[in-house]
């Protein structure tokens, strides 16, 4: 909009340089904006939540769209004047919230839900599941990563980055990779290349129970993945009989498994009690 500051001056004009403390890296290129936001489909009724706008490059890209509401949570308080702006312009379908998205239920806004982000760097996977143990909450998660991260996100078995992010991922969501950016997409450039991951959560959703289950299933088994998996899950008691009951050979590591052999060991776990 004209009265808007221009999105490449809005780091100068509100004193808004990114912090490493914050794991911020700012997307200014208009362009880029729109695509990540474009990886959301179709936003018409649905209501979103972004989380880390800083200079609010994405939330101008995402306010562009048919949504029904926009919800941004950022803890910079030296974003806020910039998303101010934003607010202003765009009267009734943007609410800037300053707290941190750590201790912000998402899952209380109105359904349908979505979140896209370019999330801070030093706190994408705990944010990434905390969404996944509310699937049933969630329509579509667009999240931007280090490339690593969304790496292990997708990964499937038996390559360097199949771990615990990958099965639990993709237990409860198709995950892929939409877009990857190069450094110097952002303001400052980051040392790493960053990808944005598009999270669809499976129609049917595990109980919290079953997921906790996961948890600590996957803790146990690639806690120390060099070991066959009848050592390593031993601490949860009863290793043998918990590989038996899923059909799972125990000399078997955890990167070999398939994400239906993990969910096999969780519901033993589960039933065991």
């Amino acid at each position: 909009m004209a009265d808007l500051t221009p999105l490449a001056e809005v780091p100068r004009r509100f004193g808004l340089d990114a912090r490493k403390a914050l794991g911020q890296h700012f997307l200014l290129d208009e362009g880029v904006c729109r695509r990540v936001a474009a990886l959301a489909g179709e936003l018409a009724g649905r209501h979103v939540l972004e989380v880390g706008p800083g200079p609010g490059g994405l939330t101008r890209a995402l306010l562009e769209r048919p949504l029904a509401h926009l919800t941004a949570v950022e803890l910079d308080e030296r974003a806020l004047a910039a998303l101010a702006e934003l607010e202003a312009a765009h009267p009734g379908r943007l609410t800037v919230l300053r707290q941190d998205a750590r201790r912000f239920d998402g899952a209380a806004l109105p359904a349908p839900r979505m979140v896209v982000a370019n999330l801070p760097y030093n706190v994408g996977t705990p944010l990434l599941l905390g969404w996944l143990a509310q699937g049933a909450a969630w329509e579509r998660l667009v999240l931007m990563f280090q490339e690593e991260v969304a790496l292990r996100i997708v990964a499937p078995p038996g390559t360097e980055h199949y771990g615990r992010l990958a099965v639990v991922s993709q237990w409860v969501a198709r995950c892929a990779i939409g877009l990857r950016l190069p450094p110097g997409a952002f303001r400052p450039p980051p040392k790493v290349h960053s990808a944005v991951v598009v999270i669809e959560p499976h129609p049917q959703q595990p109980a919290p129970a079953l997921f906790k289950a996961m948890e600590r299933v996957t803790a146990a088994a690639f806690g120390q993945r060099r070991k066959m998996l009848r050592g390593a899950l031993k601490p949860l008691g009863g290793a043998e009989a918990l590989l038996a009951g899923a059909g799972i050979a125990g000399e078997k590591r955890a990167e070999e498994l398939p994400v239906a052999a993990f969910d096999a060991l969780a519901r033993g776990l589960l039933a065991r009690g």
